[in-house]
């Protein structure tokens, strides 16, 4: 056994997992803007996602250098190709946070109260499917990343259902529209968000089973 080669890998799985707690970290603050349309909880997010871009590409380094200078094989190689995509689709979950505080900023003063419970549900999900996906790669557990693969299919359907509502309201209050498009994109954002989670849930399936099975 390479000694040297296991502390490597076992310092990125522990700065990946950092970067999930980043990434979950924002998702949540998301959630809670658009709850109660806090706009100083939106600047955070905005204004700290570079600490998220920063460890995304340590982490990406830290993967290329160990690829370089052992040249690991079998298991380790498929760990280190799962943490660089994973990485990526933690990145792009704060992404998505960032995109759903500036959709909150946008509909500032636009009372959007009678959305929330929707809001509300398709976040649970998601951010259960966020959690869950981690869960599934600290404990190699593919039992568990199926079941978000299964939980993906109904926040679809929410994101359906919420861009019907939203349609409808436009029919009612075209005068509304650039708000109300504002409110669809957010739910378009949660849905982004519960992909990437889902993905995350596949590369641990491929790390464990060798087998790619996102477009099954």
């Amino acid at each position: 056994m390479n000694v040297l080669l296991r502390n490597e890998l076992e310092k990125i799985r522990k700065k990946l997992l950092e970067v999930g707690g980043m990434a979950e970290d924002r998702f949540r603050k998301a959630v809670k803007a658009i709850k109660y349309g806090d706009l100083s909880l939106c600047e955070e997010i905005i204004s700290h996602d570079f600490e998220v871009d920063n460890m995304e590409v340590e982490v990406e380094e830290d993967c290329l250098k160990v690829l370089a200078l052992h040249q690991p094989v079998a298991g380790d190689l498929r760990f280190l190709i799962v943490v660089i995509k994973i990485n990526n689709d933690l990145e792009r979950i704060a992404d998505q946070a960032v995109n759903i505080a500036q959709r909150v900023v946008r509909v500032q003063g636009f009372s959007y109260h009678h959305f929330i419970d929707d809001y509300e549900t398709m976040a649970d999900m998601t951010g259960n499917m966020l959690k869950m996906s981690l869960d599934a790669f600290v404990n190699m557990d593919t039992a568990l990343a199926e079941s978000i693969r299964v939980m993906d299919n109904d926040v679809d359907e929410m994101k359906n259902i919420f861009y019907d509502r939203i349609k409808a309201e436009i029919m009612k209050t075209p005068e509304k529209t650039g708000k109300l498009i504002n409110l669809l994109l957010i739910s378009r954002h949660l849905e982004r968000i519960a992909d990437h989670a889902t993905n995350i849930a596949e590369e641990v399936i491929y790390m464990k089973k060798g087998e790619i099975i996102r477009h099954k």
